[in-house]
């Protein structure tokens, strides 16, 4: 026999995939882990049961497999008991494959290992007659029976059942629709059509959209309409007569545990949406507290609103409607606790969920849907980042989830009550009465406790660029060794821009392009892009604005229209063009960089007034169309002021030449008037005629040559004609 296993390597594995059963004193034990591991409930890929052998430590500490064996008779007797049971009491049968593997040191007892694959079934075992068939699942290195809400997973995860949001609720019936509701609602997702009537909207073939199932469907031969869970939930009368836990108990307690009496306490009914609304309404007067009844003004937020709003709409969106328990939230004095009926899907992984980094899963996707359109709940996998986001950015303690097999408990600590609140409060009201330099002090101070504090480093920029000091930012960063990695892309910005008032100075131009890189790298909002390019604009890296602007408008088309980024980008184009002018004008460039100066000078002119035509056509505010037209008009004048420029630099090199022979070539007038300058160029222009001269244009690469022709110009003769020398006058006709 092949032996394929190797016992000590199951030892390491995770116990959730191996059994160990030294004695095999019940094979109905071992049929049980069988029918748990087929279930494969946590998405492991199945498991091992092995018989006559149990984990333990060898003399060093390390891991070890302890043999003991089972007699050739019992093996037989287990192995075929298992097989036969897992055919006839096992629905849907399972097969498992059997490997029998030696003792080492024993030849007359063995190891007996049954391998069991994960299957696409949900499985169920009855031990006897008498016995109801049960589900089994493995619950870390446990066999447990599936009940209530885990059988019900197990069923929508092995596809047996419809996920619950989406089942024809047999109770139900079509009137049972708030129509009202229905349509007011309806308008508010912008999914109602007057040209269709409300009724057509509950069918069992008419979709919402194309990610939730119709409204209502069939059971059986029945030909009566009948809801939908999720339609109930969101649209019906009364959906507390059909789901006995679909409603919320909002409660107060005026201490730090629930000891002392509630001071409120109510129940939340209705429709899912009214229950979030109302929920909603009642947590943002949790959001401003005042701590300090000596302070003359309220401290900062307590809670932010974001963050009561992503948790208590998840509560109510990702619960589990068949568990009778409400949504509770209540609020105590340093904190508020958000309970949600329900346990973490398996899909999901309990620490990335904690980190905000899991992937989206939804137990009721229709709900999840919309709540979205109505614009009550983030995108997809967005709620838990936004909740961590909101309590890191109000300085507030990061919330702690308790996740249980039946539920999901979400804390949401206060603000801390400490001085540095209202210290922070304090430096505002400073800056209100131009008290810079004591709201310096202040933030010195505060940031010295806690340097990371993002409101404090944005008031410490605020302070410093009021005081045009700079280099204080910057010899406070240099001093504390930031990791850059753990501020937030806003707040870099904001630091950034400071640093970027002091261009002079290499070392913090350098400083701030860094931080702007680090903070384009992250997720930018809108405001964070317009910031991003004016920094990098007062920096003079104006070839860095551009390609950023066009690179935003390339991956987010929406921003193309936004007036501020279209004027930013065509001020750094005129700032490019201006540099073109100064290589166009250099005396030290040849004229094929002069010639492409010119030509990418009138480039970059051409696509700022562009940029800024556009930008004057979606622009609202009479202020900011006032700029655009300036800067329109300040184009306008560089446009002309350079191409007269280039026409006087030429006229200045230049001179007329006549009486010249009818047959003459460059060489001969380069041989002339070489020994005057320089030459750029020479154009002669032919009459074609016998009676009249050809004359001509030569350029010189300086204004010298000018000057030494015109000197000499009464003794310049060729073939014996004199020529005709003058200086070259723009528009007179020759």
């Amino acid at each position: 026999m092949n032996n394929h296993i190797d016992l000590h390597e199951l030892a390491k594995r995770e116990s959730e995939r191996v059994e160990w059963k030294e004695n095999v004193a019940n094979i109905g034990d071992v049929i049980k882990t069988i029918v748990a591991f087929a279930n494969d409930y946590s998405n492991l890929g199945g498991g091992y049961v092995v018989c006559g052998a149990k984990e333990g430590r060898d003399v060093h500490g390390f891991q070890a497999v302890i043999y003991q064996g089972i007699t050739a008779n019992r093996l037989r007797e287990v192995r075929e008991k298992t097989l036969s049971e897992c055919r006839r009491k096992v629905d849907p049968e399972i097969v498992p494959r059997v490997e029998e593997l030696p003792v080492p040191g024993d030849g007359s007892k063995r190891i007996l290992v049954f391998i069991i694959p994960a299957t696409n079934y949900a499985h169920s075992y009855r031990a006897g007659r008498r016995d109801a068939s049960t589900y089994y699942i493995r619950s870390g290195s446990n066999t447990i029976e599936a009940r209530n809400g885990l059988l019900r997973e197990l069923l929508v995860r092995k596809r047996q059942i419809e996920p619950w949001d989406r089942r024809i609720n047999a109770q139900s019936s079509i009137e049972q629709i708030d129509l009202i509701i229905f349509r007011d609602y309806l308008r508010e997702m912008g999914l109602w059509s007057s040209r269709k009537a409300l009724e057509d909207y509950i069918s069992d073939t008419e979709k919402l959209s194309d990610f939730t199932p119709p409204l209502a469907g069939k059971i059986g031969l029945d030909p009566m309409l009948r809801l939908r869970n999720f339609a109930i939930l969101m649209f019906g009368n009364k959906p507390l007569d059909f789901f006995y836990g679909a409603y919320a108990v909002f409660s107060t307690y005026k201490a730090h545990d629930r000891s002392e009496p509630t001071g409120e306490r109510q129940l939340i009914t209705g429709t899912i949406i009214q229950q979030a609304r109302r929920l909603i309404e009642l947590l943002n007067a949790e959001s401003y507290t005042t701590f300090d009844k000596a302070a003359d003004t309220p401290n900062q937020v307590n809670y932010p609103t974001i963050a009561l709003k992503e948790a208590v709409v998840n509560a109510l969106v990702h619960r589990d409607y068949e568990s009778d328990q409400p949504v509770r939230v209540t609020i105590f004095v340093d904190r508020i606790e958000i309970f949600s009926p329900g346990g973490l899907p398996c899909q999901v992984d309990q620490e990335k969920f904690k980190a905000g980094r899991a992937t989206a899963y939804w137990r009721n996707q229709a709900l999840n849907y919309l709540f979205n359109r109505l614009q009550l709940a983030q995108a997809e996998g967005q709620g838990i980042p936004t909740i961590l986001k909101a309590m890191q950015e109000e300085g507030c303690p990061p919330p702690v989830f308790e996740i249980e097999p039946e539920s999901v408990t979400c804390i949401l600590p206060a603000h801390p009550r400490h001085q540095i609140l209202k210290e922070l409060h304090d430096v505002e009201n400073k800056i209100v009465l131009r008290n810079y330099t004591a709201a310096y002090d202040t933030l010195v101070d505060i940031l010295e406790k806690d340097v990371y504090n993002y409101r404090a480093l944005e008031l410490f920029c605020e302070v410093n660029n009021l005081l045009e000091t700079p280099q204080r930012v910057y010899e406070f960063i240099q001093t504390k060794n930031f990791d850059l990695q753990r501020i937030n892309p806003g707040t870099l910005i904001v630091i950034a821009e400071t640093l970027a008032s002091n261009p002079g100075n290499k070392e913090i131009a350098e400083l701030a392009d860094n931080l702007l890189t680090k903070a384009i790298a992250g997720r930018l909002e809108e405001k964070h892009i317009i910031k991003v390019a004016s920094s990098l604009k007062k920096l003079g890296e104006n070839e860095k604005v551009e390609r950023f602007i066009t690179d935003i408008f390339m991956t987010h088309p929406n921003l193309s229209k936004n007036p501020s980024l279209l004027q930013q980008r065509a001020r750094a184009r005129i700032d490019l063009a201006k540099i073109c002018e100064q290589s166009a004008k250099d005396t030290h460039h040849t004229r094929h960089i002069k010639e492409k100066a010119w030509g990418r000078l009138r480039k970059y002119l051409k696509e700022a007034e562009q940029d800024l035509s556009n930008a004057l056509e979606c622009a609202e505010s009479p202020k900011e169309r006032d700029w655009l037209r300036r800067d329109l008009h300040f184009l306008h004048e560089m446009k002309q002021a350079s191409q007269k420029s280039h026409k006087r630099k030429i006229a200045l090199h230049k001179i007329y030449v006549s009486n010249l022979p009818v047959q003459i070539d460059k060489e001969e007038l380069t041989d002339i008037f070489l020994k005057y300058g320089a030459i750029d160029a020479i154009d002669i222009l032919k009459t074609y005629t016998e009676d009249r001269k050809n004359f001509a244009f030569i350029v010189f690469k300086h204004h010298e040559g000018v000057k030494n022709a015109l000197r000499d110009r009464k003794s310049i003769f060729l073939r014996g004609n004199k020529l005709f020398i003058s200086k070259y006058r723009p528009g007179k006709k020759r």
